[in-house]
């Protein structure tokens, strides 16, 4: 019996600024999505080129606080090759977070306090 990690779900507050966000930080772009007959959901996967694997981020209409996330110890990770580049565009968005010049990566927080980890290519 094998199993192929495919997605990964993100519930988020504001769709749009979430497919923005994604899009301008690390290259994700829409590839489907599925919206409920009466409209109590929206789901939208996201991804690239780069890999088969999909970000599926999930608005759900009556779900009006933001999300509790927890002490925030989950994370997606992606590596990059231009690393410099990658870091000077989201020290230029604000986004990141944390960094950990010693092993070399820094996490960056997208609009609903999720981290995803940058990793150099080495």
């Amino acid at each position: 019996m094998q199993f192929k990690m495919i997605h990964e779900n993100y519930n988020v507050m504001d769709l749009d600024r979430s497919l923005a966000f994604y899009e301008k930080a690390l290259g994700l772009r829409e590839i489907r999505r599925k919206t409920a007959p009466d409209g109590s959901f929206i789901i939208v996967y996201i991804g690239n080129e780069q890999s088969a694997f999909e970000l599926e981020l999930t608005w759900l209409r009556d779900h009006p606080e933001p999300y509790d996330i927890g002490e925030e110890e989950f994370h997606l990770a992606f590596r990059t090759d231009d690393y410099a580049a990658a870091h000077a565009l989201h020290e230029q968005m604000g986004c990141i977070c944390f960094e950990n010049p010693a092993m070399g990566i820094y996490f960056i927080q997208d609009p609903d306090r999720y981290w995803l980890e940058i990793i150099p290519t080495r």
